[in-house]
């Protein structure tokens, strides 16, 4: 078997706060192909952004701290690998796109300078090649009038753009895996379609393996092969997108889908998932999603489920699992 592109294994994250200890990620493992995209879904606070920054070495450290696992890029493990050479493989062949390409692109700096920084760092580049080369980025992630726009700031830019421009940032130097957290937050529908096809199109290109952060459910169904579920700092379902979206084989899973409006329900309340994620601080014993579950029984009170094997490629931490999935094939036969 080939190996993984990305392979993280048992990820355990945390954070010392006045509160606690706060446990943002709990034994997460997953894996991503070169060429393949995973999406993880989740609720704000259930881990996501956290093992993303674990796994690009950008985690603020104090107060954030790796306790446990193994994050390997290539069968080398980036945990024990020395800061600078960590640092090498950021952006070569490791790229991050974030949520907030406002907040992220340096306000006092032309677009053109921060792209051209990349070549002159990575690649000993003059800074009229550099220049040369961050003209034919924007260009690639079709910015128009590139030539004119590289020594414009990023607040001259619209929403859009900025995110073109940082995805034109992860895409430099043609690493081998890209991770996007959120990049289409705050974007309206049509520009959000515009963005993930460039994205999609620049990953056939170079073939790149793409994790894709988000909890919007109709991006992941376009562009996803596998999810990974997230909640309370835990994958608690992994399947192909196909099969999740047919059939989940979790309770909050299957929430999270019944929560998105659909046009066969017209003039039906909206569902939603009862209560709220829990602190990270004082996660419930047993399965943390007892309290919002409507399927939860005294054992989800007490034993932690592990992930069962559910099917080809899937996982569910659930003890009634089989339960659940079936009620969504009966579901979807009475349709």
């Amino acid at each position: 078997m080939n190996e993984a592109l990305l392979d993280v294994r048992d990820l355990h994250v945390e954070f010392r706060t006045r509160d606690g200890v706060a446990k943002a990620v709990n034994g997460v493992s997953c894996t991503v192909e070169a060429g393949e995209t995973l999406a993880v879904l989740g609720e704000s606070g259930s881990g996501k952004s956290v093992t993303a920054q674990a796994v690009m070495g950008i985690l603020d450290t104090p107060p954030g701290r790796i306790t446990a696992g193994e994050v390997l890029f290539r069968g080398q493990d980036l945990l024990t690998m020395g800061e600078e050479h960590r640092r090498r493989l950021r952006g070569d062949r490791l790229a991050m796109i974030f949520q907030d390409a406002l907040s992220a692109l340096n306000p006092v700096l032309t677009v053109g300078a921060q792209l051209a920084e990349m070549f002159e760092v990575h690649q000993g580049m003059t800074r009229r090649d550099a220049r040369t080369r961050a003209v034919q980025l924007m260009e690639r992630v079709r910015i128009p009038a590139a030539e004119e726009r590289v020594g414009d700031f990023p607040h001259q830019f619209s929403g859009g753009m900025r995110q073109r421009i940082m995805i034109a940032m992860a895409m430099a130097l043609e690493p081998d895996l890209i991770i996007a957290d959120e990049p289409t937050t705050a974007l309206d529908v049509t520009v959000q379609a515009q963005v993930m096809d460039l994205l999609a199109e620049l990953q056939r290109e170079f073939n790149m393996g793409l994790v894709l952060i988000t909890h919007d459910l109709g991006v992941v169904a376009d562009v996803a092969d596998k999810i990974a579920v997230m909640y309370a700092g835990r994958i608690v379902e992994t399947a192909p997108v196909r099969a999740l979206y047919a059939a989940p084989a979790h309770p909050y899973t299957r929430g999270l889908l019944d929560s998105v409006p659909r046009l066969d329900r017209k003039g039906r309340p909206l569902h939603a998932i009862k209560g709220l994620p829990p602190s990270l601080t004082d996660i419930p014993p047993g399965c943390p999603f007892n309290p919002r579950c409507p399927r939860a029984r005294d054992v989800c009170h007490t034993d932690r489920p592990p992930l069962y094997t559910v099917g080809p490629e899937r996982t569910s931490a659930c003890h009634f699992w089989q339960e659940t999935l079936e009620d969504r094939d009966d579901a979807g036969a009475r349709r």
